[in-house]
Parts: C-alpha cells; structure tokens; sequence
C-alpha cells in the first residue's frame, strides 16, 4: 500500500477556501479507483510544540499500490480537483509519498 498526505495552505484572503477544499476532495476524489482510505480535515490547534499549525487543510489517501497512486494522479477527477480547488483557493501545498508497512501483530508502533 502506499499513503500520499498532502498539506494545503489556503488563501488567507478567501475566508470560504479551507471549505472549497474539503467539499472538492470530497466531490472529486473519493470514487477514483485504487483508493482504500481518504481523510480531509482541518488543521486542529495543539499546544504540543512539535505540531505544525501554519496549514489549513490537510488530505490523507492509501491506495492499492504504487501503480493505483500514479494512475490516480493523472485521473481526470484528480485534475478537475486542481483545476477547480486548488490553483483558486491554495497558497501553499506540501506532499508525501511512502510506502506502507504492515504489522501483523495489530498494534500501534510509533517508529522513531
């Protein structure tokens, strides 16, 4: 499996953009095919130094493969998502591509 997470920095003069993203991602991305997880949100605040809180939006997939991720860039509903929700409403974006790993034990590891 592999996770692509992307990071937005929205319009600071759109107040409404942070929304146009989400309803977007929503809209466009869910039914594109290869995709097995897809989150969107809002930056939540913390008071734990080591998170960032400079963004606004942040989206989480994992797809089937490495193939599944290409493909899905590409697709055409992931680029009606650029053309219609993120060149109008995006500062900023910061992205992550990596593979996933499974632990057959079903815990949660944090890695450092």
């Amino acid at each position: 499996m592999f996770s692509h997470i992307v990071i937005f920095w929205t319009d600071p003069t759109k107040p409404e953009a942070a929304d146009q993203v989400i309803v977007g991602a929503n809209k466009f991305l869910k039914g594109i095919p290869g995709l097995i997880h897809f989150h969107i949100g809002k930056m939540v605040g913390s008071d734990r130094p080591v998170v960032d809180q400079s963004y606004q939006v942040a989206l989480n997939t994992v797809f089937t493969s490495k193939q599944a991720q290409d493909d899905y860039q590409i697709h055409p509903e992931h680029l009606e998502f650029v053309a219609q929700c993120v060149k109008p409403f995006v500062k900023r974006s910061w992205c992550t591509i990596s593979r996933r790993s499974h632990r057959p034990t079903g815990r949660a590891v944090q890695d450092w």
